[in-house]
């Protein structure tokens, strides 16, 4: 797998501290809220899970899973719920968490979908925005890094449900995924 990353963007110890500056970022900026955490699975799962060891405050979690990739490299555009919160969301202070803010078209339906169900507020933190790629009005208010609009895997992100496992984030090989 090592021999696909053309080059390593941000070493596990990069990640490492950004991660836990934020997750004390959150902390400070949710105390007394009882936030409750919305990761969007599949690539926001490491993530999720590092922030969440970062967080001190009183809180919860629950998953959606929500594609538009459909195995490609990029949005399709047409977004899929395919599982939904078990919880409701009614007057909680929800923090979605995503891998990457790419076109922003899943998190801008995902924030629609979601304001039906009359939360107090919403708010997106992300692993890494890519804003040259946006599409839809969608902003993080937390993110941890900003990337230029390369093919990137590792601490989550996949391609073609590979490379997830990577402890750091690298750019895949452009003949890997132009096959």
């Amino acid at each position: 797998m090592r021999n696909d990353i053309e080059r390593v963007f941000f070493t596990a110890e990069e990640i490492e501290n950004k991660v836990s500056a934020l997750g004390e970022q959150i902390s400070k900026d949710f105390e007394g809220k009882n936030p409750l955490f919305v990761g969007v699975l599949k690539g926001c799962f490491v993530f999720m899970a590092d922030l969440m060891r970062h967080v001190s405050i009183p809180c919860s979690m629950d998953f959606m899973a929500v594609s538009s990739y459909k195995g490609g490299t990029s949005s399709t555009g047409a977004v899929e719920i395919q599982k939904d919160l078990g919880q409701n969301i009614e007057g909680r202070h929800i923090i979605i968490i995503e891998d990457i803010l790419d076109s922003g078209n899943t998190l801008n339906y995902l924030q629609s979908y979601l304001m039906t169900r009359k939360p107090a507020s919403i708010t997106i933190a992300t692993l890494m925005d890519k804003p040259s790629r946006r599409a839809a009005p969608v902003y993080a208010k937390y993110s941890c890094f900003e990337v230029p609009d390369e093919f990137v895997v590792g601490y989550g992100l996949d391609y073609d449900e590979l490379y997830r496992n990577l402890p750091f984030i690298g750019v895949l090989k452009p003949e890997i995924y132009t096959k």
